[in-house]
């Protein structure tokens, strides 16, 4: 069966939001490639963005958390006006509540975790990633 692994773009601090997230979930990342390591005469990099994540992934349960930064070439990518949400599926209340009261420090909670109307343990936040800019 197919899978589906949410990917985020970052404007220079995704090895910050993965260390970040991986203080959360735990594990190991599986891939970080950096843009040094395809540089070539084909694919010139600035020595200011050469050490910024080309692709970085965390493993979190049966799925992979991706993302990478954005050269600055592209312009920067705004949380803002393209809003994501990535859901999160636990296997138990004590777990969800670890994980969203991880992720959510530092963050701004828009709907506290709780039972919902419709049936399901469920919360939003933004988190600090997001707040301070991608």
């Amino acid at each position: 069966m197919a899978s589906i692994n949410p990917h985020i773009n970052f404007n220079g601090n995704a090895e910050e939001a993965f260390n970040f997230y991986k203080s959360v979930f735990g594990g190991e990342f599986k891939r970080i490639m950096r843009f040094k390591d395809l540089a070539s005469e084909e694919f010139p990099v600035a020595e200011h963005e050469s050490n910024k994540i080309m692709h970085i992934a965390l493993p979190i349960g049966k799925s992979v958390l991706m993302a990478n930064d954005v050269p600055e070439v592209l312009g920067r990518t705004n949380e803002n006006e393209n809003r994501s949400k990535i859901i999160v599926s636990a296997e138990s209340k004590d777990e969800a509540d670890k994980i969203f009261n991880g992720l959510s420090a530092g963050g701004q909670i828009e709907m506290s975790i709780s039972a919902s109307p419709w049936g399901s343990y469920f919360g939003m936040f933004r988190d600090q990633m997001e707040l301070n800019g991608w």
